[in-house]
């Protein structure tokens, strides 16, 4: 049996958080490209060993967590800790919100997905798309800013604040003193290559969000319900719930609907992950009809999907279990997490303009396949008519 003394053992490797350390930059397309050959993306396999792979991929995703929070900040969204009384140094969870918060009439909230860290679309497509198109960025510009890129403000659109929520950053790392994702939490720095992560303990669990559900519920408890005094008495609420964060959304609303009725305008859900006969009740449709007021009837007139599709954005789609509501097609086909960089605009033109007519309501659609022979003979039928 072989036995390694501590100073034999591989060191834990190390890379800088700093693209030009990392050997890449951002061009003119804002797209993050290899020095030594810009037509490049970011690689991944470096070494045969995943663990020299994880670590370089999670300091190239500390590059770019620091540039899409600093462009957040430009655009008018400020840092705010939950729980609300968190001391700096003490286990809290980062959210942002936009200063224009206290005042706005249409708030815009993201629940995004658990395995994203706060401002992150998708990694992915930051590396194959851009940094704004990839992160949030884009969305917070045209939320906050719509028409203008020179970042001023259009009078005739509604007054909108942004709240963007964080299901992902949810374990406090002590040393560092910040709230981390799980997969952070594994490509931190170890005492060797070859060492576990570190285990965790109560330390490393923040207050009232051990769970992504639990922060759900804590943004609506500790942000969205303080009604005139972080937001307005009259403000109208939309969602846009990405995987299990319009699931949580989506559960919270349905146990507390009767104090949230008159504040919800609409939701967007990206990949969508509710059963409406589990979530909402088994006769859903029947109890949306007969009561207007219901959750059932929110969801069936007020509430959209977009799913994974080969079909043009936009276009109406399956969804592969019954949710309640209209779903469409996303314009991505493999990734659930390149749902939102696609289909965005397409999801924000809609709750615009659910939010300008409060009583919009979608039309149930109803997908119907006919095959070649059928399409035929109603030809035939309507040339011999």
């Amino acid at each position: 049996m072989f036995v390694y003394r501590r100073e034999d053992l591989p060191a834990d490797p190390v890379f800088p958080a700093n693209l030009a350390e990392l050997g890449y930059f951002v061009n003119d397309k804002d797209q993050i490209r290899k020095i030594s050959d810009p037509t490049q993306e970011f690689q991944y396999k470096i070494n045969r060993n995943s663990r020299w792979n994880d670590v370089q991929r999670e300091a190239m995703n500390e590059c770019i967590r620091k540039i899409v929070l600093s462009r957040l900040r430009k655009l008018g969204l400020v840092d705010l800790h939950l729980p609300l009384a968190a001391a700096t140094k003490k286990a809290h969870v980062p959210i942002m919100v936009s200063k224009n918060l206290s005042a706005a009439s249409h708030i815009i909230v993201l629940f995004g997905e658990p395995i994203q860290d706060l401002g992150i679309w998708s990694y992915r497509s930051v590396g194959s798309d851009g940094i704004n198109a990839g992160s949030l960025v884009s969305f917070a510009q045209a939320v906050l800013r719509p028409g203008q890129a020179d970042g001023g403000v259009d009078a005739n659109m509604p007054n909108t604040a942004l709240v963007l929520a964080n299901t992902g950053q949810l374990v406090w790392h002590c040393a560092s003193g910040q709230a981390i994702t799980l997969t952070h939490w594994l490509h931190m720095p170890r005492e060797s290559a070859v060492d576990p992560p570190p285990e965790m303990s109560r330390r490393n669990k923040i207050p009232g969000h051990e769970h992504w559900a639990n922060h759900v519920d804590r943004v609506f408890e500790d942000i969205l319900s303080a009604r005139g005094r972080l937001v307005s008495w009259g403000a109208k609420i939309s969602i846009v719930g990405a995987s299990e964060g319009g699931l949580g959304a989506l559960r919270y609303l349905a146990r507390n609907w009767a104090s949230w009725r008159s504040n919800i305008s609409a939701i967007c859900f990206a990949n969508p992950l509710h059963i409406a006969q589990i979530e909402i009740g088994a006769d859903y449709e029947n109890l949306a009809s007969a009561d207007p007021t219901s959750f059932a009837a929110f969801v069936v007139s007020r509430c959209r999907g977009y799913v994974l599709s080969n079909e043009p954005l936009g276009m109406p789609a399956e969804a592969m279990l019954d949710h309640g509501c209209n779903c469409y097609s996303s314009g991505e086909e493999l990734n659930t997490e390149g749902i939102m960089p696609k289909a965005w605009s397409h999801a924000l033109e809609w709750l615009n303009r659910a939010f300008a007519d409060p009583n919009y309501g979608e039309a149930k659609l109803e997908i119907r396949y006919f095959d070649s022979s059928e399409l035929n003979y109603a030809g035939a039928t309507e040339d011999g008519a």
